[in-house]
């Protein structure tokens, strides 16, 4: 009787302890705001507050627990779009705290030029007492406009507008003596240099038809910045008031584009119309 009493005690006593795991994931607009529901949509320069907690930890005799643990954001390549962020939890747990978890809190900054698509939050645990480790990937969505990468450089989707304020591009550039111009366009296809460092000018031409220039900006604009995430693209802007007798007419603006760091240069023309 003594003998099956101890194997019927034998599967309780091998029973594992509970596995290491990072539980409640939640990511919110503020910090310490209502959890944001599946699906939602982020947007480039946001700055997301992430939750989670941690489970299955390993005590020592002495209730002392020793966790060590990194978040950080990943762009749909894989490339990391934020800074590591890494803490610890060196606590000490005793019988009064059994349903505590440790929590882990921080903020992800995503930077201001992204591409849509789909990203991940790699949260990882490591238990130094039980030399275990854990690991969990949260999605998010980013949404915005895109602007397709470029194997050289070049200058894609030219805007037109009445000035900087208008939140939309004209369906059609056409304008009359006496407005006033904005343009807006997107440079990609540029090289990075130390630190994704980015280096690119332009410079904005009026040409008429028989392509003789008309006006031309008296300094280059530029770009020159560094970045922990390379940008996709940099945009540039400029504007023009046209004279109250201009002509009527087709004409072109050229934009002259240079990576200083690629060593590219590109020529970009596009059409407009005063009536």
């Amino acid at each position: 009787m003594r003998s099956i009493l101890l194997l019927a005690c034998l599967p309780v006593c091998m029973m594992a302890a509970p596995a290491l795991g990072i539980v409640k994931p939640a990511l919110a607009q503020s910090d310490g705001g209502d959890a944001l529901p599946a699906g939602f949509k982020h947007t480039a320069g946001e700055t997301m507050f992430f939750t989670c907690n941690l489970s299955g930890f390993t005590k020592s005799p002495e209730e002392q627990i020793n966790l060590t643990y990194s978040v950080q954001a990943f762009d749909p390549k894989g490339v990391p779009v934020a800074e590591i962020y890494k803490g610890e939890a060196k606590e000490e747990v005793g019988p009064q705290d059994k349903n505590w978890l440790p929590k882990i809190e921080t903020q992800i900054v995503l930077p201001d030029i992204l591409r849509p698509g789909s990203y991940k939050i790699v949260v990882k645990v490591d238990d130094l007492l039980a030399k275990t480790s854990a690991d969990l990937t949260v999605p998010f969505d980013v949404v915005g406009v895109d602007v397709a990468p470029s194997a050289a450089l070049a200058a894609k989707n030219f805007r037109w507008y009445h000035n900087e304020d208008e939140p939309r591009a004209m369906s059609q550039p056409i304008y009359h003596a006496g407005d006033n111009m904005y343009m807006k366009f997107d440079m990609t296809g540029f090289k990075y240099g130390e630190n994704n460092k980015v280096d690119v000018s332009y410079v904005a031409s009026l040409v008429l038809e028989n392509g003789k220039t008309i006006w031309t900006q008296p300094d280059p604009a530029s770009e020159q910045s560094e970045s922990f995430y390379p940008k996709p693209y940099v945009t540039g802007e400029f504007g023009i008031s046209l004279q109250k007798d201009f002509k009527p007419g087709t004409y072109t603006m050229a934009v002259a584009v240079k990576d200083a760091i690629g060593k590219q240069t590109y020529q970009g023309k596009f059409q407009f119309i005063v009536q």
